[in-house]
């Protein structure tokens, strides 16, 4: 089992925690690892490809915050999906791409907890629950120095829950 990356959201949508262990890197067809692929005939007269200019480059990997955002729109629009094609008893899990894994885990307040891992994982629902009960509710929730709100995404800096969560996923790799 590999883990890519964990999120942890709060009610207000904001990522207050976020942590990779492991990142895909699959070149682009043929081995090139450029992002967008240049024919012969959109070359210079000297051979060189043209300038893209800033407003048509993409760039070759998205910000930590900007992947942050895609996993949270993917999960809310996928959670509204459930609720409503299978009724409020129905809630989402995880779902499966070719490249990962996502799974889910809201509590009763309304914390989000995500991981993505790779895709021969089993069901991680329980995993995600003993992180919130054994890590997250004893080192952030009980500890009197950690803010309750994390107005504008400031995100969770506490050594023991990083610790804990590093050792804890570690455990199971």
């Amino acid at each position: 089992m590999v883990v890519y990356s964990f999120y942890i959201f709060d009610r207000h949508t904001e990522c207050v925690y976020s942590k990779l262990w492991a990142r895909q890197d699959r070149p682009i067809s043929g081995g090139s690892t450029s992002i967008r692929p240049i024919s012969d005939a959109s070359a210079t007269s000297n051979g060189a490809p043209p300038d893209l200019g800033p407003a048509r480059a993409r760039p070759a990997r998205l910000s930590a915050q900007d992947d942050a955002k895609l996993i949270f729109g993917t999960i809310f629009s996928l959670r509204n999906m459930v609720r409503k094609l299978g009724g409020p008893d129905d809630s989402f899990i995880s779902f499966r791409t070719g490249q990962y894994k996502l799974h889910y885990f809201e509590t009763p307040t309304s914390t989000k907890f995500v991981m993505l891992t790779d895709t021969g994982t089993l069901n991680m629902r329980n995993v995600l629950h003993q992180i919130y009960v054994n890590l997250w509710v004893e080192y952030v929730v009980k500890n009197p120095i950690c803010p309750v709100e994390h107005p504008g995404g400031e995100g969770v800096a506490n050594e023991k829950f990083e610790m804990g969560l590093e050792t804890f996923v570690k455990g199971f790799v």
